[in-house]
């Protein structure tokens, strides 16, 4: 007998699997996390929907996995399957050294937070805030006082062409003109956007018609065209103005000058970073209110997830630890059953794997035992064939006797009369020749080696051909071969393949008595990365009885009158030596179906 090796299914194979979904999860957590902050950071509040469905799926999902385990924890204890108690010691043991682990680390953590959030409720950031603000004012207010007064005394038509001489904080002068040229192609185009200027009649628009007719001082106060038409002081707008105050002077219809205060470079700089700590600060202030809902969704996003996993390692850990002592004895009761194929793998270098090897030597010398045991007994049963192959042969011998001593009595005393007797007797004489060379034939073919087929048959034409044979001898049988697929190779010869479903299709008929439905059908199954054809007979007879069960592939076992009892033991070597398999159902009144898996091949 072939030993079947029992292999260990550690739980560990699960928690990679879970490592992996752990590991997609928190890829996906990355590629919202940055949403999460910015969403969090600028306006203080807790994240929306979307972001925590995301998060808080890992805790889900460990979560389901966590409780699975448990239940099957529990169920082992409650049913007091081998191993449960172990498993549960050793789990009490990882929960006593995680709770005297994880409490000074929570306290501390909470202490910390604690403080923290107790800082930033004494900062007085908000008066902080308004007092820079007021500064900036202020500060800002005293440079527009002192431009409007270098205005107020100063003519800048002097300097249009000499920036060497500007008056101290004045950053430029710079002279638009009107430009009448380009005015008449895009006039008609201008006067659809507002209403004209009214001394010079024609509408004045950005940046066209005007155009730079002078520029004194440092360039990058330069404009490409005038902020303003009007008179006066000209609105801020960045990043066009930054760092400076423009004043603009209508000097002409068609001119204008722009004169550009310097407020320096960190003026700008400055207030922007102060409008964004302001922002800050109010986020803060934000924070404050949600403090504690945040920690506690930090805590089940960062803490939990990180916790349930280690649980469900160990308990997947404390199953493997466990396994191999349940694999022992459910092993021994296994052998204590009479089951002496089982073989446990084992890659322990420790006692417990000496015990398993031991274990294991001692199955193997006790199924050499049991095979010495089979050896006596297939002896026996060739010795009860040989007398029952020799009761066969001895039984069609005396009609031959009989008849060959009536034709010589006959021919002796009556030769004119020999006519009368001698084609009765000789046809009995042939008929009980070909039975024993029937006989001797299947007796041959069960005997002796069969070597595996390494040609190939096609189902569909095989099955066509046996239907052809028989239906029309038996117009009383429907035979149904709809369900047998095209193009499917069986791998063995055809001569081999018909005697096969031959067989099958004769002790369907004979199950019948003649009369009643036959269904083949033909399913693709795979087996340990093989492929195979399973091919399955089905009669709609009488059944056979439980008792007839268990021997029907026993040789010369047979319940019709004229069977040999040697078709289907043949039909089982042929399948069995060319790789396959051979079962059957059956229940008296209902049928029987003959099931068969052969190596085969699909033609794509």
């Amino acid at each position: 007998m072939k030993n079947s090796r029992t292999r260990i299914e550690y739980p560990i194979i699960r928690v990679r699997f879970l490592i992996l979904i752990y590991s997609l999860l928190c890829i996906l957590t990355v590629l919202f996390s940055r949403s999460f902050f910015i969403e969090t950071l600028l306006d203080g509040s807790i994240p929306g929907k979307l972001n925590l469905l995301v998060f808080f799926t890992i805790p889900a999902v460990l979560m389901i996995f966590f409780g699975i385990s448990i239940y099957r924890l529990v169920s082992d204890f409650i049913f007091k399957r081998p191993g449960s108690k172990f498993n549960a010691r050793l789990l009490a043991y990882f929960a006593i050294v995680v709770i005297f682990s994880l409490t000074p680390i929570t306290l501390m953590t909470s202490t910390a937070l604690n403080q923290i959030v107790h800082f930033w409720q004494s900062v007085e950031a908000p008066a902080a805030n308004r007092a820079a603000n007021s500064f900036i004012a202020e500060n800002y207010a005293l440079h527009l006082e002192r431009f409007e007064n270098i205005i107020r005394q100063t003519d800048f038509s002097i300097y249009e062409h000499d920036g060497s001489r500007l008056p101290p904080h004045i950053a430029s002068v710079q002279v638009f003109i009107f430009s009448v040229s380009s005015l008449t192609s895009s006039q008609n185009e201008n006067n659809a956007q507002g209403p004209a200027d009214n001394q010079s009649g024609f509408q004045l628009t950005l940046p066209l018609p005007w155009a730079e007719h002078s520029f004194t001082g440092d360039d990058k106060f330069s404009l490409q065209f005038p902020p303003s038409f009007e008179n006066g002081f000209a609105a801020r707008e960045l990043p066009r103005d930054d760092g400076a105050i423009r004043y603009v002077q209508r000097m002409s219809q068609n001119m204008l000058r722009v004169i550009s205060y310097n407020l320096g470079s960190d003026f700008d700089r400055g207030k922007a970073a102060l409008d964004n700590q302001t922002q800050r600060f109010e986020t803060i202030n934000l924070l404050k209110e949600n403090i504690r809902p945040l920690l506690i969704y930090y805590y089940i996003v960062f803490f939990l997830p990180p916790l349930l996993m280690t649980a469900i390692i160990v308990i997947s850990f404390t199953r493997r630890i466990t396994y191999p002592i349940v694999e022992l004895t459910d092993s021994v009761q296994k052998v204590a059953d009479g089951d002496f194929s089982i073989q446990i793998l084992t890659r322990r270098d420790d006692e417990l794997g000496t015990l398993i090897k031991s274990f294991n030597t001692m199955v193997h010398n006790m199924e050499t035992s049991r095979a010495s045991l089979v050896k006596s007994e297939k002896i026996s049963i060739w010795q009860n064939m040989a007398q029952q192959l020799a009761h066969e042969i001895k039984n069609p011998l005396t009609p031959i006797k009989l008849s060959a001593e009536r034709v010589l009595r006959r021919w002796k005393n009556d030769p004119q009369n020999i006519d009368s007797i001698i084609e009765n007797s000789m046809m009995a004489i042939i008929q009980e020749t070909e039975g024993l060379s029937i006989l001797l034939n299947e007796f041959r073919t069960l005997s002796k080696p069969m070597e595996p087929s390494t040609s190939t048959s096609d189902l569909r034409e095989s099955v066509e051909v046996l239907i052809n044979s028989y239906s029309s001898s038996y117009p009383n049988v429907y035979f149904n071969i709809d369900y047998v697929e095209n193009g499917i190779n069986v791998k063995i010869e055809k001569n081999r393949l018909s005697q096969i479903l031959t067989n099958l299709a004769v002790n369907a008929i004979d199950a019948m008595d003649g009369s009643g439905s036959i269904e083949i059908r033909s399913d693709l199954v795979k087996k340990r990365e093989v492929c195979y054809c399973r091919i399955s007979v089905r009669d709609s007879g009488n059944g056979i009885s439980a008792e007839d069960s268990k021997f029907v592939f026993t040789p010369y076992f047979t319940t019709k009158e004229s069977g040999t009892g040697l078709g289907l033991p043949i039909v089982e070597r042929i399948v069995n030596d060319h790789g396959g398999a051979i079962w059957f159902d059956s229940a008296e009144g209902t049928g029987t179906t003959f099931y068969i898996d052969l190596p085969a091949e699909k033609i794509q």
